[in-house]
């Protein structure tokens, strides 16, 4: 039976959080801080197993979710199978499942937080700024909702590519002799080929997260990767995996082929036409990790309808879906089709009259 893990501040005894700015476990009531190495070193010689805390099945074998029982409250705390760290709805005690991220579970990295709350707001009014399209009611009236950063969990892969292109490709030239024009055509069969080593290939591994939302939000720096321990959980959302890594394997498989292919191309230059004839791409060599990335997701409603924005806990890259307002659009498509036809026509007179 799993417990939940409560991160008590040694000076206190309030609920401890990751605080992204220091990058230390911090106490919000007493201000004490301390490292996360030093904080487990405590934790790990306090601990001691509470019997009361536990996990319990629902009542259907079906049902995809856990009841805990919050240790400073005896509330409820009722989560998804994959939740790994969530919050009292009770008291607002922030907690870590135990269990989730241990054994075969446990991530090898962890992006611990950059960016706060409050940089994920600033991110999100300015995403809002310069949108020509967007109507101007909804950066007035859309109602954030939620902020929640969450650690969602990545597969990362390192792959060796190896690629052999073909392509058809045409050389065209034009002159003139006298009063005729002539045009020459060249075609040529042309190949390409080379190595392409990846490294950290990020693929979402929660069913949760759209994967187009998640890969939007790249890149991610792996340079401040460190080692997995659950106190940077703290204060935090965190989703363990639930999508297998060979799964995630053939999409980072899908990405390595097409970025090599891109590569390839961009070397056959001098050409009018150049097509792709055939190609042979192989993987040689994968090898997979498993790690935690911080995002912010920001949940809004704008006339009953809901929108969702996502922030790179990291870099501070803001993505999400914005409405349009087609009245704008269409006046700048007219607008923009009225002035490129008086030019033509001016060119036309300009012409006639030469």
């Amino acid at each position: 039976m799993s417990a939940i893990k409560e991160y008590k501040c040694p000076a206190c005894g309030g609920t401890m959080e990751f605080d992204s700015t220091s990058q230390k476990m911090k106490c919000p009531y007493c201000d004490t801080e301390i490292s996360v190495e030093e904080y487990e070193a405590l934790n790990e010689s306090q601990t001691s197993e509470d019997k009361k805390s536990g996990q319990t099945e629902k009542s259907t074998k079906e049902s995809t979710f856990v009841t805990y029982i919050c240790e400073s409250c005896g509330g409820e705390i009722t989560a998804d199978k994959t939740t790994g760290a969530t919050t009292c709805p009770f008291c607002g005690n922030r907690v870590v499942l135990k269990g989730q991220f241990e054994g075969g579970l446990k991530p090898d990295y962890v992006i611990p937080f950059k960016l706060d709350k409050k940089a994920a707001k600033a991110a999100y009014q300015k995403h809002l700024e310069g949108k020509a399209f967007v109507p101007s009611v909804f950066k007035e009236e859309n109602h954030i909702d939620e902020i929640v950063g969450i650690y969602v969990p990545f597969w990362l892969f390192d792959m060796e590519t190896n690629a052999l292109v073909t392509y058809d490709a045409e050389r065209s030239r034009v002159w003139m002799s006298g009063d005729v024009e002539y045009t020459e055509h060249e075609f040529f069969k042309i190949e390409r080929g080379g190595t392409m080593a990846f490294e950290h290939i990020p693929e979402d591994g929660s069913r949760k997260m759209e994967d187009d939302l998640m890969e939007s939000l790249e890149p991610y720096d792996f340079k401040d990767a460190v080692p997995f321990k659950d106190p940077y959980l703290a204060g935090y959302v965190a989703e363990r995996y639930d999508v297998e890594a060979d799964e995630c394997k053939k999409r980072a498989k899908k990405r390595a082929k097409a970025s090599i292919k891109r590569e390839l191309r961009d070397t056959v230059k001098g050409y009018s036409i150049v097509k792709p004839v055939s190609d042979n791409v192989k993987i040689q060599k994968a090898s997979q990790k498993y790690a935690l990335y911080p995002v912010w997701i920001l949940n809004t409603t704008w006339r009953d309808q809901k929108y969702v924005f996502a922030m790179n806990g990291q870099t501070g890259k803001m993505v999400g879906d914005l409405p349009a307002d087609k009245g704008a659009f269409w006046k700048y498509v007219v607008s923009r089709g009225l002035v490129i036809g008086v030019i033509l026509y001016a060119l036309m007179w300009l012409t006639v009259l030469i």
